[in-house]
């Protein structure tokens, strides 16, 4: 009835768009709510002690650490970005989400996603230099190049979507307003508009090849020249030791890259497939990073599982 009542509208700039959740799923919006519920308080809460354990422990102030502050807080801005109104959707029905609003959704959600992946370049790159020039780790990544480094993953990211809005913004939208998705997606938005769409698919195709074809082969060199160089140590210790240091990078690596890599794959390939499979999906690659990502690093990592236990420690006498 949604649907039938908007597709009569012949409004070319809409005020409204309008949420499905998941299609076909609809009926079970409440009950997929609660994994959706725990996983934003986990990555709200698990984000949050992270960055606070960061801030507070001295031992911590390390190029390492401050790339997981902003893998942390880049978490967090894409949890808050979707989060709350896909569970508005799931729990209130408040499917209305402005035109404005839904495309700063999309703007904000696909920069921070191409934030995540350069942090992880960056942090593959500092895997790269603690293992293959330890003495020199200091010197090379000084605080100048992390906040630098920093700063032009957040550019670039801003850089390359800020086109995005502008042009929805200019497509009429003169059928139906009803974007089939939890959240505003790119894809979704531009399968409403009434007119040759042809510039925004292939800038949104070129984006995602350059990024995710640039950030993975990156960190694919990184761990090519850590592999070469953990292969030359003498003993079977001191290459485990090594490869060690690594091991929660590539376990966020992996969390990041592979709902995404399935979610486009089945976007491009899967016509078969049910529709509520892929954006089951897409939120997957949405919910896992800001979950896992913490929790990884907050098990692996010696000095982090220590501030917490004391931390929690102090507040429980």
């Amino acid at each position: 009835a949604l649907q039938g009542n908007v597709s009569a509208s012949s409004n070319t700039t809409p005020a409204m768009f309008f949420l499905t959740g998941i299609p076909g799923l609809e009926a079970m919006h409440r009950w997929i709510s609660i994994p959706f519920s725990a996983a934003f308080a986990i990555a709200l809460v698990g984000n949050s002690t992270l960055l606070y354990v960061i801030r507070t422990e001295p031992s911590l102030h390390k190029p390492m650490f401050y790339f997981l502050s902003m893998l942390a807080v880049t978490d967090l801005a894409l949890s808050l970005t979707t989060l709350p109104k896909m569970l508005g959707v799931f729990w209130f029905e408040a499917r209305a989400i402005p035109f404005a609003a839904c495309l700063a959704q999309m703007f904000f959600l696909h920069t921070f996603s191409i934030v995540e992946s350069a942090v992880l370049l960056a942090m593959a790159f500092d895997r790269y230099v603690a293992v293959c020039h330890p003495l020199r780790y200091g010197s090379i990544l000084s605080g100048s190049l992390v906040l630098a480094i920093g700063l032009v993953a957040l550019l670039r990211a801003v850089g390359l979507m800020l086109p995005l809005p502008l042009l929805l913004r200019r497509l009429p939208y003169c059928g139906s307003h009803v974007v089939a998705h939890c959240y505003c997606e790119h894809m979704a938005v531009v399968k409403l508009a009434c007119t040759d769409t042809t510039v925004n698919n292939v800038y949104g195709i070129l984006v995602t090849f350059f990024i995710g074809g640039f950030d993975i082969l990156g960190i694919g060199h990184s761990y090519v020249r850590i592999l070469r160089t953990v292969f030359s140590l003498a003993t079977r210790e001191e290459k485990m030791k090594a490869l060690g240091t690594c091991l929660d990078h590539i376990c966020a690596i992996l969390v990041f890259y592979t709902p995404a890599i399935l979610s486009s794959v089945i976007h491009r390939f899967g016509h078969h497939i049910a529709p509520h499979v892929h954006i089951l999906m897409a939120n997957l690659y949405l919910l896992l990073p800001p979950v896992m990502n913490p929790i990884v690093y907050g098990m692996k990592t010696k000095q982090i599982r220590e501030r917490v236990r004391l931390v929690f420690t102090r507040k429980r006498f």
